[in-house]
C-alpha cells in the first residue's frame, strides 16, 4: 500500500502485488512505501534465505504485526494421520518450491527429524487439493491462511476432515529457532465436523517498509493503525484480530524508528 498525507489526515493507495515475495522485492526496490509480508517471509528476504539466497534486503523494516494466518495440516477424518510423525511414507501438498509453504513443510520436517524424501510432496494448487483428498490421491494438505479457510470448509462439506494438531516439543524446538512462527488455537466447530479445538501454528502478516520512509511518517501511520483497530473490525473480519498488544509477534526484522518510537510511547518497548 502507498502511503500518503493529505494535511493532516493519512490516506492509502492499494496496489496490486504478488503476494508476500512480491511485496518483499517492491519494497527493497523502494517502488512502495509499505506492503503486507509473511513474517516468515519478511525475515528470508532480511536475511538472504530460501527464495532470497544470497540477496538480502537489509533496507526492509517492520511497523507491526497484524493478524495471524493459521496452519492448517488438513486430512480426511478417515486416515490414520494424528500427528505430524504420520505423514512419514504419505503424500502432502506443500506448495510451490521456494514459496513460504513449501518453506513452512521443510521447517516442520527438520524439526521432526525428518527429510522431504520421507514423504510423498505434491505440488498441486489449493484447488486442486481439494479434489485429491475427496477422491483419495492425496493424504494430507499443509495450507496457511486466515481461519476459516474457504477452500477447507468446502471440503469439509463434503467429506469429514481432521485438522492435524501441530504442538509438543518439536514445536516448542522450531520456535525458538524461527521466531516468526507463533502457536495459536483454532475453536471448536470452525469447520464441519471438528468438534475440539486444535492447536496448531501461524504466520503473523507483517505490515513492512523501507529505510526510505519518514520517522515522522512511520509514527504516524502506526499510531493511526493500532488506534483504529475497532474501525478496522468492523471493516474486515481480520481487523478484529489486530490489536496493539501482539504488535510485536513475529516480527523478527528490525522496528523501523518512527514505530520503535510509538511502541516506546506506549510502553511496549523500554
Amino acid at each position: 500500500n502507498k502511503v500518503v498525507i493529505a494535511g493532516s489526515k493519512l490516506s492509502a493507495t492499494a496496489e496490486t502485488a504478488g503476494a508476500s515475495v512480491g511485496n518483499a522485492q517492491l519494497l527493497g526496490r523502494k517502488e512502495i512505501e509499505s506492503a503486507f509480508v509473511a513474517a516468515d517471509v519478511l525475515d528470508q528476504a532480511f536475511n538472504g534465505k530460501a527464495q532470497f539466497d544470497g540477496k538480502p534486503l537489509k533496507n526492509l523494516r517492520a511497523l507491526g504485526a497484524l493478524y495471524p494466518e493459521q496452519v492448517q495440516l488438513v486430512t480426511a477424518a478417515k486416515s490414520n494421520i494424528k500427528g505430524f510423525k504420520d505423514l512419514k511414507g504419505k503424500s502432502v501438498s506443500s506448495g510451490s518450491p521456494g514459496s513460504g509453504q513449501w518453506q513452512l513443510l521443510g521447517d516442520l520436517l527438520e524439526a521432526h527429524g525428518m527429510t522431504r524424501k520421507d514423504i510423498g510432496e505434491d505440488l498441486s494448487s489449493l484447488a486442486q487439493y481439494v479434489d485429491k483428498i475427496k477422491d483419495g490421491n492425496l493424504v494430507a494438505s499443509l495450507i496457511t491462511a486466515g481461519a476459516p479457510t474457504s477452500a477447507v470448509s468446502d471440503l469439509a462439506n463434503g467429506t469429514e476432515v481432521r485438522i492435524v494438531p501441530l504442538s509438543g516439543t518439536e514445536i516448542e524446538t522450531l520456535k525458538k529457532k524461527q521466531p516468526y512462527y507463533a502457536s495459536v488455537t483454532l475453536p471448536a466447530n470452525l469447520y464441519k465436523g471438528q468438534t475440539a479445538p486444535v492447536e496448531t501454528l501461524a504466520v503473523m502478516a507483517i505490515w513492512a517498509t523501507h529505510d526510505g520512509l519518514s520517522d515522522d511518517m512511520a509514527y504516524a501511520v502506526t499510531k493511526a493503525l493500532y488506534e483504529n483497530t475497532e474501525t478496522l473490525g468492523q471493516v474486515h473480519p481480520k481487523g478484529k484480530e489486530i490489536s496493539l498488544k501482539t504488535a510485536l509477534q513475529s516480527v523478527s526484522i528490525p522496528l523501523h524508528p518512527g514505530a520503535m518510537r510509538y511502541y516506546k510511547e506506549k510502553g511496549l518497548i523500554k
